[in-house]
Formats: structure tokens, C-alpha cells, sequence
């Protein structure tokens, strides 16, 4: 009878714990978004012999739309993605067209980035797609933190088996993130840095996104101005809407 008594409390515990895990994940995913939002970013090509910069603004509502504009440099100036639902679109103003990008597109690099096109709308979802752990307690950059295990559920349309990702307990910023494929092999890093107060939340203000197996390479986001829970609509994201932006 006592053996009895004691799986369910053990079951309960473990509950309780991987509650916890998931609570923690959707308050870092959630930090830098909020119900909505509107920012000015800058993207950093670093290559070993040379670097590349880009400057976007971007609107996101949730996690089912967001839009992306690319106000410099000349050449890509105008170039515009959006998310909606479960459609991405690009619209390339050099031959005035918007395409419809189709999900085995998702996993290439946007724009000779880093970073694929679904790092760039988050069609991912690491709260929905992913099982969630507490593994133990760390230290990054003098903040303390939890380090979480995230494993792909068995039938996830996901390109990770598994991530590894340390969150600070006092504002919840993910402070780095390592990406597993399938078979175990660590292929990204991303890193956050220069902690600043953007309207109202304490936040990361640099991520750095590493190859690990392409030395010297890297790409940098910097977020130079951001505004949360702006009341964008649904209606503000739609391909019309993409020929229009400046």
C-alpha cells in the first residue's frame, strides 16, 4: 500500500516540474514579442575577410503574423517578408513580385544570413513543438539561470532533435541557446548580450547567431528601438500591405 502511495506523489512531482519548464520557455519566448510590437533592427554579416549590415523595421502581432522591411542597404531596400498564419510570403521589389515561399524553403538562409527563414517568423514553435526539462541551475555572464532541455516531439515538423537553452531567472532572457540536429551534432549557437531596458521590459539588446562548424562566421542582431502592445490589426498583414511599406 505504501508503494502505491508513493508513484503517484512521484508523478505529481514530476508534473509539477515539467509545468514549470514550460512556464519558463513561453515567458522567454513571449519576452521580446508581447501581444504585439513594433522595432528597428540592425543585421551584421560577419564572414572572416569581410561584413555586411542591414537595417529592417518590423511589426509582429502574436505569434501568427509578423512583417519584416529592409530599409538598407540600397540594393535589398524595399525586400519585405510576411507571416501569416501559416503562409510566408516574400515581396522582392527588383522584379515586383511577391512569392509565396513553400515549407521546404524554410530552412534556407534568409539573405545570406545565419539565419533561415524560419528563424526569421518563427513558424517553429518551441513552446508547441518540444517537450520541456529543467536540467539543473547555471551561471552566464554573472546571471543565474535555468538551463532547460527542449526534445522535438516524435512528429514536429522541426529541424532540431534537440536544444539546449539558458534562461535568467530574473527578467527570463535567454541568455544562450545551442541547436542539435537529429543525430546529436551541435550545429548553432546564439548568444544575447547588452541587457537594456527597451520600452519598459529588460531585455537582450544583441544576439549573436555562431555556426559552429564555419569558423569566423556569425551574424548579429542589434535592436535599436522597439515598442509592445502597439494594437497593430490583423488586417495591417497582408500581401497588399508588403508593396506599400516604407
Amino acid at each position: 500500500m505504501k508503494k502505491l502511495l508513493v508513484i503517484p506523489f512521484i508523478l505529481i512531482g514530476l508534473f509539477a516540474q515539467s509545468q514549470t519548464a514550460i512556464e519558463i520557455i513561453k515567458k522567454a519566448d513571449e519576452l521580446t514579442r508581447g501581444a504585439s510590437s513594433e522595432g528597428e533592427m540592425t543585421i551584421q554579416i560577419v564572414r572572416p575577410k569581410w561584413t555586411r549590415e542591414m537595417k529592417m523595421k518590423t511589426w509582429s502581432l502574436g505569434t501568427e503574423y509578423s512583417l519584416m522591411l529592409v530599409t538598407a542597404p540600397a540594393k535589398e531596400k524595399g525586400t519585405v517578408m510576411l507571416k501569416r498564419e501559416k503562409e510566408v510570403w516574400n515581396w522582392i521589389p527588383s522584379i515586383e513580385r511577391t512569392v509565396k515561399l513553400p515549407p521546404s524553403m524554410m530552412m534556407q538562409s534568409w539573405m545570406g544570413t545565419d539565419l533561415t527563414n524560419d528563424d526569421l517568423v518563427r513558424q517553429s514553435s518551441v513552446v508547441v513543438d518540444y517537450t520541456h526539462e529543467i536540467i539543473k541551475d547555471s551561471l552566464i555572464e554573472g546571471r543565474n539561470c535555468w538551463k532547460l532541455k527542449l526534445t522535438a516531439k516524435p512528429d514536429a515538423p522541426v529541424v532540431w532533435g534537440h536544444i539546449f537553452v539558458w534562461v535568467d531567472k530574473e527578467h527570463y532572457i535567454q541568455l544562450r541557446t545551442e541547436f542539435f540536429d537529429e543525430d546529436g551534432y551541435l550545429i548553432n549557437i546564439f548568444n544575447a548580450y547588452d541587457i537594456q531596458q527597451m520600452d519598459g521590459r529588460t531585455m537582450a539588446t544583441r544576439m549573436e547567431m555562431i555556426p559552429v562548424e564555419k569558423p569566423g562566421n556569425k551574424t548579429v542582431l542589434i535592436t535599436e528601438k522597439i515598442n509592445f502592445d502597439t494594437g497593430v490589426s490583423q488586417e495591417f498583414f497582408n500581401t497588399r500591405q508588403m508593396k506599400q511599406l516604407k
